[in-house]
């Protein structure tokens, strides 16, 4: 993922909040043998503390053989996309199709070391972790080794616990233009009011130069 400066996170607790308010991403893999990398969306739950996220998969996944022989990944999570049409980046003193269109979004990436977890009560304590940031009003049973509801659900799957390792984080919205031309896109985008507008204008205002 290129990364302009004007694109990079002004601090880690820009990134970390954003990465707070999401929980669902893709989990890309090396692939074995000259095949290409293996990639499965997924729910986590990501511990800013522990600097790790959780998450687990069912036990016929394809991807296990992958993990295993390489244990590195990258969990990726990408929101508040938008199309930005051309017109609406174009200079003051150009014509206004000779503006370049562009994708607004918010994107971050983390290196993980995996560790495949299949102790049983291992695998119960993963669950619970994620059943309670999934969950935190609660309304589920907790898992636990041989009781019922989940206990006999174990054995079908496998924890994934995700140590990071590195982070790349990016904000795309515009921070190359004037003030000028951002705040024309922030009016445009409240006027198209589409999915995910509001959101790409808060981060373009948040992030705005001048």
């Amino acid at each position: 993922m290129l990364i302009h400066p004007w694109d990079a996170p002004r601090d880690d607790a820009e990134w970390q909040h954003w990465l707070a308010e999401r929980d669902f991403g893709q989990l890309a893999v090396n692939g074995l043998d000259g095949e290409p990398p293996f990639v499965q969306p997924l729910h986590f739950a990501y511990d800013a503390g522990r600097g790790e996220a959780v998450t687990h998969l069912a036990r016929p996944n394809p991807v296990w053989p992958a993990l295993l022989a390489h244990p590195v990944a990258v969990l990726s999570v990408v929101d508040d996309y938008v199309y930005v049409p051309g017109p609406w980046q174009a200079a003051p003193d150009e014509p206004s199709e000779h503006g370049t269109p562009t994708s607004f979004y918010a994107a971050v990436q983390l290196r993980c070391r995996v560790h495949v977890v299949d102790d049983p009560a291992l695998k119960a304590a993963l669950l619970n972790r994620q059943l309670g940031h999934h969950q935190p009003r609660g309304g589920s049973a907790e898992a636990a080794v041989g009781e019922v509801p989940y206990g006999r659900l174990l054995a079908g799957i496998r924890g994934l616990r995700l140590d990071v390792t590195g982070v790349r984080a990016k904000f795309k919205f515009g921070g190359r233009r004037t003030p000028e031309i951002q705040g024309l896109i922030a009016d445009r985008l409240a006027d198209r009011s589409g999915p995910r507008d509001a959101a790409a204008r808060e981060h373009l205002l948040r992030r705005r130069t001048g």
